[in-house]
């Protein structure tokens, strides 16, 4: 456990899954947590009631007000990015909208709320980007968009970290495979086939994320910075 007293933490996306975890996580090691939430408002007052951490609703497809928000809670010491949408399907057919929509989530976000807190980020913050080793690896059909989305994070943590080095600033890249939350449930119809391409075959659990973060956001990370932290049963290896 790492002690976080009085650090300061938001958590975009913080209200199920690996984001809940981690919000937990930091409320347990002492941090004050704020988290963001779109629709899941019953979830975020279930975490609320739970942590104490503070709930504050937010598209993160929404620029101006994902961004009054990071600026809100300032200056922060630790900034943890897990907002993010899924679209996969035959690309020939699916939503161009939709698509949009994932890559302001998934691309957009990410740089401007990064960039956002880095602003006021003390000397030695930590920002932290939930991406996935589908960045690195694809093995289904479907899936090119969702792929895009996350090997474009790569791409931003390594060079935000050059950006934000000098100030001793820390930008890393976690990249779950299967984990079990309500939108990959270790019990869902492709665990079987998931759990096939894995070296460990079972779901990861969120709070196996959520410790790496905290570990990442620690002072023993202080010279891990573009990197991407893959914790995926060896799915891509």
């Amino acid at each position: 456990m790492t002690d976080f007293t009085d650090k300061n933490v938001l958590v975009l996306g913080g209200s199920r899954g690996i984001g809940a975890a981690i919000v937990r996580r930091f409320s347990r090691d002492g941090a004050r947590v704020a988290f963001t939430y779109a629709g899941a408002q019953a979830a975020a007052e279930t975490l609320f009631a739970e942590t104490g951490a503070e709930a504050v609703r937010t598209d993160s497809a929404d620029r101006d007000a994902l961004t009054a928000t990071v600026a809100g809670r300032g200056p922060l010491d630790v900034l943890v990015i897990n907002a993010g949408a899924l679209v996969m399907g035959d690309p020939l057919t699916l939503d161009a909208d939709a698509i949009d929509r994932m890559i302001d989530v998934n691309v957009r976000a990410p740089y401007h709320a990064a960039v956002e807190a880095a602003r006021t980020m003390p000397e030695g913050g930590r920002i932290i980007v939930i991406g996935s080793t589908n960045g690195d690896r694809m093995p289904f059909a479907g899936g090119a968009a969702y792929a895009l989305t996350k090997s474009a994070i790569q791409g931003m943590v390594r060079g935000l970290a050059r950006d934000f080095g000098a100030r001793g600033i820390t930008v890393n890249n976690i990249q779950p495979g299967p984990t079990d939350t309500d939108m990959n449930p270790a019990a869902g119809p492709m665990a079987d086939t998931m759990h096939g391409f894995m070296a460990i075959k079972r779901h990861i659990h969120a709070d196996e994320v959520a410790g790496l973060a905290a570990y990442l956001a620690g002072p023993e990370a202080g010279m891990i910075t573009g990197s991407m932290q893959t914790i995926d049963g060896g799915f891509g290896a």
